[in-house]
């Protein structure tokens, strides 16, 4: 009996010496990322909440980071940037639209012609960029990752469309102030909502229709109030909205460089590839409940799509001469980020 009572003795100690080393490897480094979706959102579940445990994992415990949803830490979706750049948090994903003017550069990449229907291409592109290019927006920041969602397709409540002259007139739902432009090319009478408005605005017939992703369905019953959803040949999109997750640029500079590393080694170009796999899952997801229900999801022909990016064409050239006014060479940006896209965009 001794042996066994020296057995679980030993046993015992060695639980408790577990527990204690277990506390003395708490994280050394701790951050809080802030956002305004909810935890539910597949935004939070499925990108934000893995590249997280991605980081702590290859860290072995040394990192740990706190997400906080749905504005949790107070606040509106416009000030995150803010946010992270006085370091109210260490961390925020946001919508860079939503700061209006403040991220140039990186507008580039909601224009008509860049996203080709493959996000993962789209991302690959923003981050070769980053260094060189994009960098000089994020005064006070650091962007750990950048992407984009699926794109802008038309959702339409009772009007089918096949050419440009079908939106004449028409009410539709803003995204962007680009996309202000896109549909101020097409006649389109631009309608400034919020995402989760777009319902109650459909079924109001406040506006006629939106420019949204697929993604958006399932989550706000898009198909419910629509009958139509229009994209482009080959998934091709009238544009596009750009996220970063970006850190407070002090916290980043006071990290040891090993740190930095990880940080650097799960957010590189794979995990920009992983997060446009993402999206484009929740869009296939999305489009596919709406035909589910009976809407009819239109893919225009190559010479239909032609009419579209004629009638659109004119947006590139204002933003470039918006951007050379302000001192920023335009019309290379937007020909480097074509360039990179096509060269990431799978061949069909």
């Amino acid at each position: 009996m001794g042996i066994y009572r020296r057995a679980g003795a030993f046993a015992l100690g060695a639980m408790i010496t577990a527990l204690v080393s277990t506390q003395a490897l708490a994280a050394e480094y701790e951050f809080k990322l802030h956002h305004f979706l909810s935890p539910k959102a597949p935004t939070h579940t499925k990108m934000l909440v893995p590249w997280a445990k991605k980081i702590e994992q290859a860290s072995n415990g040394r990192i740990a980071i706190e997400i906080f949803p749905a504005m949790t830490l107070g606040g509106k979706p416009p000030q995150l940037p803010r946010q992270a750049r006085d370091g109210v948090v260490d961390m925020v994903w946001m919508v860079n639209a939503y700061a209006a003017g403040s991220f140039p550069r990186t507008e580039v990449f909601e224009l008509p012609g860049v996203h080709q229907g493959d996000s993962g291409a789209v991302n690959r592109a923003m981050h070769e960029m980053y260094a060189d290019e994009l960098s000089k927006d994020f005064k006070g920041l650091v962007a750990l990752f950048q992407h984009v969602h699926g794109g802008q397709v038309i959702h339409m409540a009772d009007t089918e469309i096949r050419k440009p002259a079908d939106l004449a007139g028409k009410k539709i739902r803003i995204p962007s102030r680009t996309g202000s432009w896109v549909l101020e090319a097409l006649g389109v009478n631009p309608v400034k909502t919020s995402v989760g408005e777009i319902p109650v605005a459909l079924s109001k017939k406040v506006i006629d229709g939106a420019l949204i992703p697929f993604e958006i369905i399932p989550p706000l019953k898009i198909h419910q109030q629509t009958k139509y959803q229009i994209e482009g040949p080959g998934g091709k999109r009238l544009g596009t909205t750009s996220f970063s997750v970006v850190m407070n640029k002090a916290r980043w500079n006071s990290l040891p460089a090993d740190i930095q590393q990880i940080f650097a080694n799960e957010s590189g170009p794979e995990w920009h590839d992983q997060v446009g796999a993402i999206w484009d899952g929740s869009e296939a997801f999305g489009i596919g409940m709406a035909v589910k229900s009976g809407n009819k999801h239109i893919q225009l022909s190559k010479d239909e799509w032609a009419a579209f990016e004629g009638t659109i064409a004119p947006v590139v050239d204002r933003w470039i001469a918006e951007m050379n006014k302000k001192g920023i060479d335009g019309k290379a940006l937007y020909d480097r980020a074509v360039q990179l896209t096509t060269k990431y965009t799978p061949k069909k």
